[in-house]
């Protein structure tokens, strides 16, 4: 099997809200939109559609639920302690602040207007005890 693109897509209250967080907060940009539709892009991360809840695209044990236990996880070269404070600066929810993890993980994460939850992790060197 040949993958040609790869896209998340997520079932949300307000597609409206979540289309301007991705596009002021995270650089997506809008590929198509339609009522109650929306496919963001960017250059460097997985594609995202946003449907809205309740959509008849959706089968109908799909069509009521909400993006719940998904965590959408973006790694980044470097630069993440000034991506938090950026994003703390521009009002985004930070859920969970900037830590760093005995494995070598760095990461945090905010919230969007949906309850959609994204990740930043920088890999680093592990500490050794």
């Amino acid at each position: 099997m040949q993958f040609t693109a790869s896209t998340v897509s997520l079932t949300v209250g307000d597609v409206t809200r979540s289309q301007e967080f991705f596009t002021t907060h995270l650089g997506y940009v809008v590929r198509h939109a339609a009522d109650g539709f929306v496919s963001l892009a960017h250059e460097d991360a997985v594609d995202v559609v946003l449907l809205a809840r309740g959509t008849e695209v959706l089968p109908p044990e799909q069509r009521e639920q909400r993006v719940s236990g998904l965590i959408l996880a973006f790694t980044v070269a470097s630069g993440l302690q000034e991506q938090e404070k950026r994003m703390r600066e521009a009002g985004v929810r930070i859920t969970m602040p900037l830590r760093q993890e005995p494995w070598g993980e760095r990461l945090f994460q905010v919230t969007d207007p949906n309850g959609v939850i994204i990740q930043f992790v920088e890999w680093t060197a592990p500490e050794h005890g």
